[in-house]
């Protein structure tokens, strides 16, 4: 064990280290951690309000200069407090499921119209509600999906606004689980077939030619692949334009990560400044409509997850600590071997520190947060923090061992309001005979 003084105040910034009583306490916004996880329990996720809406905006600054609207990726985080907190901050949704789609609806019923509905595997079903729905976009995978659009069109009288979503074979240095922009993914057309199925969608009474989609995937910090998708949509843009299509929208996706490891430069509007000058370069001059869809851009950094300390274990010269979070609240480490941020709530300014493991309770050699990682030394019954925890946190929580998942906080001024109770057991076997 060592003791230092770590730098205490450097967090994302809408949790802040205050000084109480000759120790430092975890707050947000005006909020302690320690309260809400006494009131609250946990495991526990905390989201700042006011940081999601700053985040949306810096979106909306960035882009200022090109109609624009930017459609927050549910799948990211889709509890209704957070969509709709969203739809009142004016933004619209990219959804890949039709559950999405009736989240959305429950959040914000005119929102519905600011949707794009993207995702690989569309059922008949789905279809025909978003089509009842009346979404603004269908952005399709496939020339099977493009029939299936183009029937189920044509049995309800309507007629769908589409978007061909391209593949333009941009490598991206990201995990190989959430690379989608290569021919080798299972996403999107190939840009030599674009041409082709665009004039068959052309073609069917029940389908209106609009835009062309691309997303590449996720958690990309440099903006030269973007760039490079850009470009590639822009020469189709022209190419399909000569054809006689009128191409409306360009959908750019998302997928621009976040530092998840400290960063004391990290500048959030000017990474995304140059994000939005990578993207619409290429598209000068074309008068598109420009359609983006970050989710976890926005979410990530507005929330954590708050677990307390069950037992100190030493096994030789390993120690752990485990706590009452699992891979079933927070799958990302496990998934991915993610690195998250964990931070002890209370604190003192010269705390000693230790290597050790972060494990949870669930029977799994895979339930870890964090392995070998130095932190202050937190005594059982203390509570961590698990920073950036707001994207693919709660929207990737199962009840594996049968544990109930977790209550959300939604934090907006002084007021710490529930967004989701916690499940109790009656909840986890109320479908089941």
């Amino acid at each position: 064990m060592t003791s230092s003084s770590p730098s205490l105040l450097v967090r994302p910034p809408a949790f802040q280290y205050r000084s109480v009583k000759g120790h430092f306490d975890l707050f947000c916004g005006e909020s302690s951690l320690t309260n809400l996880a006494a009131r609250h329990g946990t495991p526990l996720y905390v989201y700042s309000a006011s940081m999601f809406r700053e985040r949306l905006r810096t979106f909306d600054d960035a882009f200022r200069d090109a109609p624009h609207t930017v459609c927050y990726s549910v799948k990211a985080n889709s509890t209704l407090g957070i969509l709709r907190l969203a739809a009142r901050s004016g933004a619209g949704f990219d959804v890949v499921s039709g559950g999405e789609l009736e989240r959305v609806r429950k959040a914000s019923a005119l929102a519905v119209r600011r949707t794009v509905f993207s995702g690989v595997g569309k059922t008949a079903p789905e279809i025909a509600n978003a089509l009842k729905a009346g979404i603004m976009l269908f952005n399709v995978e496939s020339e099977s999906e493009l029939g299936v659009l183009a029937s189920t069109s044509q049995r309800l009288k309507k007629t769908a606004p589409v978007a061909l979503r391209v593949n333009p074979d941009v490598s991206t240095e990201t995990h190989p689980y959430i690379s989608t922009g290569l021919f080798e993914h299972k996403f999107g057309i190939p840009v030599s077939q674009a041409r082709e199925l665009y004039a068959k969608a052309a073609r069917s009474k029940h389908l209106r030619v609009a835009g062309i989609s691309v997303h590449i995937g996720s958690q990309i910090t440099d903006v030269a692949p973007f760039r490079a998708a850009m470009e590639r949509v822009a020469d189709l843009v022209r190419e399909l334009r000569v054809d006689g299509h009128a191409i409306q929208y360009v959908d750019a996706g998302g997928g621009f990560g976040i530092p998840y490891r400290p960063s004391h430069s990290h500048d959030f509007a000017a990474d995304i400044a140059k994000y939005a000058q990578a993207v619409l370069e290429p598209l000068f001059g074309l008068n598109v409509h420009v359609l983006l869809e970050p989710g976890r851009s926005v979410v990530a950094p507005t929330g954590v997850l708050l677990t307390r300390v069950l037992y100190r274990k030493t096994n030789g010269a390993k120690r752990f600590l485990i706590v009452d979070a699992g891979m079933n609240d927070l799958l990302r480490p496990s998934l991915y071997r993610a690195y998250h941020e964990i931070v002890p709530v209370t604190t003192e300014p010269a705390a000693v520190r230790e290597s050790t493991d972060v494990v949870g309770p669930v029977c799994e050699t895979g339930d870890f947060f964090a392995r070998d990682r130095e932190l202050p030394v937190v005594d059982e019954g203390g509570l961590l923090a698990i920073l950036d925890a707001g994207a693919y946190g709660m929207s990737l929580a199962s009840n594996y061992n049968t544990r109930p998942r977790a209550a959300e906080v939604l934090v907006e001024g002084k007021r710490a309001r529930l967004i989701r109770k916690r499940e109790s057991f009656r909840d986890l076997v109320r479908s089941e005979r």
